[in-house]
């Protein structure tokens, strides 16, 4: 009589990001997933062009910091030198942290093996759509347009910096709330619910008054 073979366990999915950090795979198994030619250049594609713009950020800052770009544009005045660093580094900073965020997306997809090809784009101009609203927010912090925002938030380059790297970050977040104050101040364009008509039961019927108004006359008096 033969022994019954157990059935090999079920990999478990260790999710997005896991405590776990199998990606779902046995011991022992470190080959790619990806056996597609084309799909490991195209990630690699991917991570290239990421780690370029990663480091041009780098050097921008860095560049900014030491007033490198003033002097070539003939940026003199200490006013003029403060207000081209705090936008040009907040926008920096901004496209630094939607660079992250698409590199996490970026290693996060291959090693769950769900990397396809058509999120490139998306992988792609998440670091210029995080520049341009980091700009966005600084403008409306220092214009003190709304009066919703701090303006000690941009009161040097470092914390104008920082604002901006969690707004590009979490640039998902910035554009939900931005939403919610374009709606504030110009209204909404969105059709208001309409309540759903009542049905009423013999039980819940709405209360009617039954008394007549002996004050009105009556039809034929």
């Amino acid at each position: 009589m033969s022994r019954a073979t157990k059935p090999a366990p079920r990999r478990r999915d260790s999710g997005f990001a896991p405590r776990d950090y199998s990606d779902g795979r046995s011991p022992g198994e470190w080959q790619s997933r990806f056996e597609d030619p084309r799909a490991k250049t195209r990630i690699r594609l991917e991570a290239g062009f990421l780690l370029v713009v990663l480091i041009s950020l780098h050097l921008g800052i860095l560049l900014t910091w030491l007033r490198i770009p003033q002097g070539w544009l003939g940026i003199t005045t200490p006013t003029e030198i403060r207000t081209f660093s705090l936008y040009v580094i907040g926008v920096l900073s901004g496209t630094l942290g939607g660079t992250l965020f698409s590199m996490k997306w970026l290693y996060h997809s291959v090693a769950k093996h769900i990397w396809n090809e058509d999120r490139t784009l998306w992988r792609s101009f998440t670091p210029l759509i995080s520049g341009g609203l980091s700009f966005a927010v600084l403008a409306m912090i220092n214009s003190k347009l709304f009066g919703i925002f701090d303006s000690q938030l941009t009161a040097s380059i470092p914390r104008s910096a920082a604002v901006a790297f969690l707004v590009g970050f979490f640039s998902d977040n910035t554009i939900a709330k931005l939403a919610e104050i374009a709606e504030s101040i110009f209204g909404t364009t969105r059709p208001k619910p309409v309540d759903p008509p009542k049905h009423y039961s013999a039980k819940t019927l709405p209360p009617q008054n039954t008394t007549e108004d002996l004050s009105q006359p009556q039809n034929g008096h």
